[in-house]
């Protein structure tokens, strides 16, 4: 059944007016080094399933430049990202007949900016206070006007290398609830383990008094023996590095928040991880559709279940084909296999690309992949339904973050 965009946030508790549920969607996707086109508004539109939208949209990508010596080594540039948000802003508000036509912001290059809520005193065409969310930034960061009719905003997104990540809310959850702490971190980890080439990006902000993270990833890849123990390093890695500044009401600084010290955590992407299992029978398996057989030899389930990565996470029942690698764009058979063609990688079909969880609160309603060929990863979603505290004040979300 559609969420009906109208109507008032559901209140998860009836005996507490200060609970209500949210609609939380999650994306991530490798999108292989290419540059959105105009054509590819159908596939974002099939894979952010707006015949159910949600209250908040967190979309992470890999690889939206080439991963050269250049964009690894060189000073970050924001086009490629600015792009993606402006088609994922287009597509958001089109949908609901909120005509979008905005310079689109840039992504946030500066970790140490928070945003506040403002009341707009201008009235809205219908004669309504508007809510705005502005920002403090360092100089050369500038944020585009959006349409005051558009549903979604967009919070905040952060873009180290080829990984990014946008945050988008409905205005209703804006004028509803206190947004507040808004704060972005990035850690590399990639080649001799601090080049910008892998790692992770991350959004932490508070909504009433929960605290979310928000983190999409790409880990390192290779099916040689010995990989996954990488991945779950630099897993371990971006746990440890990953900060976020507090401040208190007297503007002494206190111990900086990390991911595990959220209520609710979402951590998303190319985790890379592979398939312990030769690969005429892992495409068996996958020709005959058999996906619980093939889990039994999922890489991420095994190393979660020996203690070596996401101890205490949940990921919903993969009932979908493994995302990774397909030929070429465009294509929608595997790379290898037999009959072998030259030029082509030799790669094990694998679920690369996951999306877990971790908190109080959280349930998901839906975990799927869709089906666009822009790229040699299919794009993967998931659907959750948060509980979330509202805050009496905004001192309250203050002290509880």
């Amino acid at each position: 059944m559609d969420h009906d965009l109208s109507s008032e946030f559901q209140e998860s508790d009836p005996d507490s007016a200060n609970n209500i549920e949210l609609r939380v969607f999650v994306g991530t996707w490798n999108v292989a080094g290419r540059s959105p086109t105009g054509s590819l508004a159908v596939d974002v539109d099939e894979w952010l399933n707006l015949k159910d939208a949600a209250d908040i949209y967190v979309l992470g990508f890999q690889e939206i430049v080439p991963l050269t010596a250049k964009t690894v080594i060189g000073a970050e540039d924001p086009t490629e990202a600015t792009n993606w948000n402006q088609l994922i802003g287009k597509t958001l508000n089109d949908k609901y007949g909120c005509p979008w036509s905005t310079p689109m912001i840039h992504p946030i290059t500066d970790e140490d900016y928070h945003y506040e809520s403002l009341s707009d005193s201008e009235g809205s065409p219908s004669g309504g206070k508007q809510t705005e969310i502005t920002g403090k930034y360092p100089p050369g960061i500038q944020f585009g006007e959006q349409k005051q009719y558009s549903r979604y905003t967009l919070i905040a997104s952060k873009k180290m290398v080829g990984v990014f990540i946008s945050v988008w809310m409905r205005r209703e959850l804006l004028n509803k609830c206190n947004v507040s702490r808004v704060r972005v971190c990035s850690v590399a980890c990639g080649i001799m383990g601090y080049l910008r080439n892998k790692g992770s990006v991350s959004v932490s902000l508070c909504i009433g008094g929960t605290s979310f993270c928000f983190t999409a990833a790409h880990l390192a890849s290779g099916e040689k023996k010995g990989d996954e123990g990488r991945r779950n390093h630099q897993v371990s890695k971006i746990f440890r590095r990953t900060t976020f500044r507090r401040i208190n009401d007297d503007g002494d600084e206190l111990h900086p928040l990390t991911i595990l010290g959220h209520d609710q955590i979402f951590l998303f992407g190319d985790l890379n991880y592979r398939l312990y299992l030769e690969d005429n029978l892992a495409r068996e398996l996958i020709q005959h559709a058999n996906w619980r057989e093939l889990q039994k030899f999922d890489q991420l389930r095994r190393e979660q279940e020996n203690g070596g990565v996401f101890q205490g996470w949940e990921e919903g029942d993969i009932e979908f084909a493994p995302t990774y690698k397909y030929s070429s764009s465009n294509c929608n058979r595997y790379s290898g296999g037999i009959p072998y063609r030259a030029g082509e990688k030799q790669r094990t079909p694998a679920w690369c690309d996951r999306i877990l969880w971790n908190g109080k609160g959280v349930k998901q309603l839906s975990y799927f992949r869709s089906e666009s060929k822009f790229s040699d990863h299919r794009p993967v979603s998931a659907l959750f339904s948060t509980q979330i505290k509202l805050a009496k004040s905004a001192n309250a979300i203050q002290r509880s973050y």
